[in-house]
């Protein structure tokens, strides 16, 4: 059979009776000084601590997002005063002026000097939940710093220099062509 290390070494000459007999003291009085449970408690303790360092990054986590959302929500807030407060009236228009907005063509009602500032790039349309609205270009500037998705439609000047081998330089395209 196997012999233990101690018997080993008593047996090889290495250690004597007294000495073995002192270690092994040694080693009970560890042993009673520490509580059977008590190793336990402490991984306990460790498994503890780690479910609650999780916990505490998942808090946060979800903190970070509840606080992207309000921002959202303020920021889509912000937008919607600025259109209320900003909006153009078009009560009396009978000018159709088309635009595309998300691949289809939408079309509202404007008079002329309307249709001129869209066209000239005075005022923009932007989206208001399902309906659009007429915005001045400084106020469509705005909302485009918020949301850019909003801004339907804000023609810019070209300031294009025409070529000179250009056989259409002399023909001016219109920017309010009707469709």
């Amino acid at each position: 059979m196997s012999k233990s290390l101690q018997e080993q070494l008593l047996g090889a000459g290495l250690v004597d009776q007294k000495k073995a007999k002192a270690i092994s003291k040694e080693k009970r009085k560890k042993a009673k000084q520490t509580p059977k449970g008590h190793q336990q408690e402490d991984e306990i303790k460790l498994a503890a601590k780690q479910k609650l360092a999780e916990k505490a990054e998942r808090d946060r986590a979800m903190n970070q997002e509840r606080q992207k959302e309000i921002e959202a929500k303020e920021i889509q807030a912000q937008i919607r005063q600025l259109i209320k407060q900003n909006a153009i009236s078009r009560k009396d228009g009978e000018v159709a002026y088309s635009f595309t907005h998300e691949k289809k063509i939408k079309k509202i009602y404007v008079n002329e000097t309307l249709q001129g500032q869209l066209a000239r790039g005075q005022i923009a349309i932007v989206a208001e939940g399902e309906a659009y609205e007429l915005v001045p270009k400084a106020v469509a500037d705005k909302i485009a710093q918020r949301d850019e998705a909003r801004v339907v439609l804000q023609n810019e000047r070209s300031t294009e220099v025409a070529e000179e081998d250009d056989p259409y330089a002399d023909y001016q395209i219109p920017d309010d062509l009707m469709w």
